[in-house]
């Protein structure tokens, strides 16, 4: 039997307003100075992602469907359109980031539906129908982080990322808060481990460790 899970303390950084906020500042900033603002857990981790989704030409095509949970400011989905993916799709529960994605997707000439869609609602998640491409990197970890019941949200979100997955889609998960061990545990009822995206590892005390953890789901 698995050991329960142990919830991840709450932060501000698991609320609305932190990130409303934190966007207000990156628009006036982008519409001052052109700063397209932070690329969360870095540029590297999101390179990797979309190499790693470059190298599926066989199963992952240019007009298959992508969506980028909690997009941000929409860099992800920026760098796969110039990768030559066509059907890109943003969502994010802060108007604020949305108003910023779009904004930088219009000056760069680039068509991208972004949308404000709040994961917790279902009817809202229904809506945007099914993806072939379900792209995570750092919405679960601000979900996890929430300071009340985070246990739930994440039952949620977890649930709503099942529906809106094709059954022959993938899943891509980066997190910088769980291990690889406690993901692939988490989302066991819903999803079966497909592969993990090497990232770079450190040694300390005699053990190896990942700052970030990238990992592929497939439907169960």
């Amino acid at each position: 039997m698995s050991e329960q899970i142990e919830e991840l303390e709450g932060s501000e950084l698991g609320t609305k307003d932190f990130w409303e906020s934190s966007y207000t500042r990156e628009i006036a900033n982008y519409r001052d100075h052109g700063d397209v603002g932070e690329v969360w857990f870095d540029e590297d981790s999101q390179n990797r992602i979309i190499c790693w989704i470059a190298k599926q030409e066989d199963e992952i095509k240019a007009d298959d469907s992508i969506i980028d949970l909690g997009c941000g400011n929409g860099m992800m989905l920026i760098e796969l359109a110039r990768e030559g993916y066509t059907k890109l799709t943003g969502i994010d529960y802060s108007p604020k980031a949305i108003e910023l994605s779009k904004a930088i997707c219009r000056d760069q000439d680039l068509n991208i539906n972004y949308q404000v869609v709040d994961l917790m609602s279902e009817p809202e998640v229904a809506a945007l129908g099914q993806f072939k491409v379900v792209h995570d990197k750092g919405t679960y970890d601000a979900i996890s982080l929430h300071p009340e019941d985070a246990k739930t949200m994440r039952t949620h979100y977890i649930a709503n990322v099942h529906r809106m997955l094709q059954d022959d889609g993938l899943f891509i998960l980066t997190s910088c808060n769980w291990t690889e061990s406690e993901l692939v545990q988490s989302f066991a009822e819903l999803f079966k481990l497909r592969t993990v995206i090497p990232t770079p590892t450190f040694k300390f005390g005699g053990k190896v460790g990942s700052v970030v953890t990238s990992i592929v789901f497939e439907k169960k």
